[in-house]
């Protein structure tokens, strides 16, 4: 029995690395549901920068289904996946075994966008390719028809990498769309950013990835090139999850790279790491678990 097992009955993980990859993973898929369902988790989400993840889903479900664990997927809009393209989205909402299996999340790209692109010290060029959100003025297409799409079939708007002035005018567009299910990975933003997508209703996503020292090892993560990330102090992090408020805050691990731990181990230690930086297991209960089963509409274990 681990410090802190029970942390993960009825947690919901909503960003898996198990999927085939250019870096090495820790775990497939099927790896990865057999680990949740034996920690007594209620779901995971399936992240995949060069598919749509939701036929990976599909697979574990109806290979794994029964042991009650929700494995869903998405699409990530970044150019080997089909880049930000109505046709992909439309695609994606169908794509798997029929009724019930299709994407649950849309993602605008989470690194070919002009934020992490220089970031990453990429060229001009490259930069210029990349997708940007101008702060004034309306939202570059075919962003608006693809708002329209995630509207009509309710599933979630995960605004990608973009920065967090950028990730605020995305959230007031896709409101006035009618998206009603929004999520903000947490990426250096200031206090008041955080607090501006909290305050219009998006949930903001605080990742273990971030905290660990696999910040340090250069990565591939849409093509050849590696980079580091800028790693995260948990007091930093802490004080974000403040600034939203557990109640529009999500914890995710992020894991399945292969020089950190398999992501129900590390979502374990993530939870720990979260509860020793002040917040109740109550709070960790919601932000685990109540939060992401809303957001992701994730069936109770004995309905799945």
């Amino acid at each position: 029995m681990l410090p802190g097992i029970e942390l993960l009955v009825d947690a919901i993980d909503c960003h898996v690395h198990a999927c085939p990859h250019i870096n090495a993973r820790s775990v497939n898929v099927f790896e990865a549901t057999r680990q949740a369902a034996a920690a007594g988790m209620r779901g995971i989400g399936l992240m995949d920068n060069f598919q749509n993840s939701s036929g990976m889903a599909a697979l574990a479900m109806a290979e794994l289904g029964h042991l009650g664990v929700d494995v869903f997927g998405g699409l990530i809009l970044e150019p080997p996946a089909g880049g930000v393209c109505v046709e992909a989205v439309k695609i994606g909402l169908k794509y798997g075994y029929g009724k019930g299996t299709g994407a649950r999340f849309v993602s605008l790209p989470t690194h070919h966008t002009k934020n992490i692109a220089r970031k990453e010290g990429r060229s001009p060029a490259y930069i210029d390719a990349c997708l940007g959100i101008p702060l004034k003025g309306g939202l570059p297409d075919p962003l608006r028809e693809i708002l329209d799409l995630v509207a009509e079939h309710d599933i979630v708007l995960n605004t990608g990498h973009l920065s967090g002035e950028e990730a605020a005018k995305l959230v007031g567009e896709a409101k006035r769309a009618g998206v009603e299910r929004i999520l903000v990975p947490y990426l250096y933003y200031s206090l008041e950013e955080v607090k501006d997508v909290a305050g219009l209703g998006a949930f903001v996503e605080f990742s273990f990835f971030f905290l660990t020292h696999a910040t340090q090892v250069g990565l591939t993560h849409i093509d050849e090139e590696k980079h580091t990330v800028q790693p995260l102090a948990l007091n930093e992090m802490a004080k974000a999850i403040l600034a939203a408020t557990p109640r529009q805050s999500i914890l995710s691990g992020d894991l399945g790279v292969y020089v950190l731990p398999p992501p129900s181990e590390g979502f374990r230690e993530f939870l720990l790491l979260i509860e020793s930086s002040g917040f109740s297991r109550e709070e960790l209960r919601v932000m685990s678990a109540v939060n992401p089963a809303s957001l992701f509409r994730v069936k109770p274990r004995e309905e799945t």
